[in-house]
């Protein structure tokens, strides 16, 4: 099982990045996956559920700014992330259901 996410960096507050995690080795399509981020000296954030159908479930946090999607065909999973801000810095993960597979995490650094 090998999740990899890609797309983090620096943005400006109200900027916007796109995540994207490439999956392998499980049935992706089968999956329910999910994002999570996690900033030093505080817990792991679990921030949106999306099930197999695509139906999404977000934190309040990111509700209305984060727009979770998936495509079973290339077995990958993204992560739209609009009007960013200082608070979202943080690494961001991918994982299974349950939290039983982690991607590596990519970092997003939201400063002036």
């Amino acid at each position: 099982v090998r999740l990899v996410e890609s797309g983090g960096g620096f943005v400006q507050p109200g900027g916007s990045l796109r995540l994207s995690c490439v999956t392998s080795g499980f049935n992706f399509s089968a999956t329910s996956m999910a994002w999570a981020r996690q900033v030093p000296e505080k817990g792991l954030e679990w921030l949106v559920g999306i099930w197999m159908d695509g139906t999404t479930s977000y934190v309040d946090s990111v509700k209305g700014r984060f727009t979770a999607s998936r495509d079973n065909a290339r077995s990958t999973l993204y992560l739209q992330m609009d009007n960013l801000q200082p608070a979202d810095s943080a690494v961001y993960f991918c994982a299974t259901e349950g939290g039983g597979h982690w991607g590596q995490g990519t970092q997003v650094t939201v400063s002036s």
